[in-house]
């Protein structure tokens, strides 16, 4: 009977460093996920004055435009590991920078410029890399939610502090083209 006891705790133990490691092996996903999208987002920010610098050797009258960039660069930088709240100020970066691209329209000499292609080029590259990495992030997200909300991990990861994550989402206006008022 003995034996039978000690089995059982043996296996019960089994059980639960088993789902202690899974959860910290999804904490673990979500924190390079994490660390995926910071590394584009960094990226896009970099080249973000470049690409303004470019355009206002052919724009000097579009300060508005270029001071909102600038503006909304800062406040995406100074967002933190929130991903609700980096979504929110990447997301208002987003859609001054597709303005200075629909911009370039109205300066044939611009769309030409081997610089503005290539910071272009650079800066849509970062854009795809920036969505596969929040489609990597949103993964690894759901994985650990699921574990955490679902039996029996969930027994386990409400006692050493795993908790749910949030999505790194676009907002719904980021999908219309954008509006340029010259």
């Amino acid at each position: 009977m003995l034996w039978i006891i000690l089995g059982l705790i043996s296996l019960f133990l089994g059980v639960i460093i088993i789902l202690y490691n899974q959860l910290v092996q999804s904490r673990q996903l979500v924190d390079n996920g994490w660390s995926d999208i910071e590394v584009q987002l960094k990226r896009r920010a970099d080249l973000i004055p470049k690409l303004v610098e470019t355009v206002k050797a052919y724009a000097r009258h579009e300060r508005n435009l270029f001071s909102e960039v600038i503006e909304k660069r800062h406040a995406a930088l100074a967002a933190g590991d929130d991903p609700t709240a980096r979504a929110s100020a990447e997301n208002a970066l987003q859609r001054p920078v597709g303005k200075i691209f629909a911009l370039a329209e109205d300066y044939p000499d611009l769309k030409t410029s081997d610089n503005f292609l290539d910071l272009q080029t650079e800066l849509s590259e970062t854009e795809s890399k920036i969505e596969m990495a929040r489609r990597f992030y949103n993964g690894a997200v759901r994985e650990l939610n699921t574990k955490v909300e679902s039996v029996p991990s969930n027994f386990v990861a409400k006692p050493f502090g795993f908790s749910k994550r949030d999505y790194f989402e676009i907002d719904e206006a980021d999908y219309a083209v954008p509006e340029v008022n010259l």
